[in-house]
């Protein structure tokens, strides 16, 4: 018992050495060596462990803010607006700052996941696989609905079978070519995109 009341008066003597209260009663700088204790001396910023600094751009929005991306060992520990940037200057919002949760999340998905017709379960699938089978069905559903003319025999060369919902991160020039491409490319009508939603 006395063994523990003593270790128990050893470390408040130490909590009260360590508190910055004293130190500034005793007449220290409160906004230097008062304000450090012993922690707060051993604490090192994150951005020092980092062994490569990349950039970016954030993936929420189409504003297009820069982002330096610190990384060790090739995963990523930190990410800030880049100072650089005439865009944001620095500055993330919530969601730009929030990136390195979204990047590192154990619920991020990272393969393609495809569920086939009337299944009950995902399967991994690769992604050249993917990509063929999108093509493969782009294709069918816009041959199997093109109209070429109209009943009156106007040429209109559309397709009402196939739309396209573009994402609040594409850029004017990416919008621009979607809409050359599955506008003028393969007559598709609906051509929409989720910022203006």
């Amino acid at each position: 018992m006395r063994r523990l009341r003593r270790g128990m008066m050893e470390r408040a003597a130490g909590f009260v050495h360590d508190w910055s209260l004293p130190r500034q009663m005793r007449g220290a700088d409160p906004s230097r060596e008062a304000a450090e204790s012993a922690l707060s001396r051993s604490l090192r910023p994150r951005l020092e462990e980092a062994d490569r600094v990349g950039t970016s751009i954030c993936p929420f929005c189409a504003v297009g803010c820069a982002q330096l991306v610190y990384a060790r060992d090739g995963r990523p520990i930190h990410i800030e607006g880049d100072p650089r940037s005439p865009v944001n200057a620095g500055t993330l919002c919530p969601k730009g700052a929030g990136t390195l949760g979204m990047l590192l999340s154990p619920e991020r998905v990272t393969q393609v996941m495809y569920r086939a017709p009337y299944s009950p379960r995902w399967e991994t699938r690769p992604l050249a696989w993917a990509m063929e089978r999108i093509a493969q069905l782009t294709k069918e559903a816009r041959d199997e609905t093109f109209v070429g003319r109209l009943p009156d025999g106007r040429v209109v060369n559309h397709t009402l079978g196939v739309g396209s919902l573009g994402g609040a991160t594409l850029d004017n020039e990416e919008n621009y070519l979607i809409k050359k491409l599955f506008g003028g490319g393969l007559g598709m009508v609906s051509i929409e995109n989720q910022a203006r939603i």
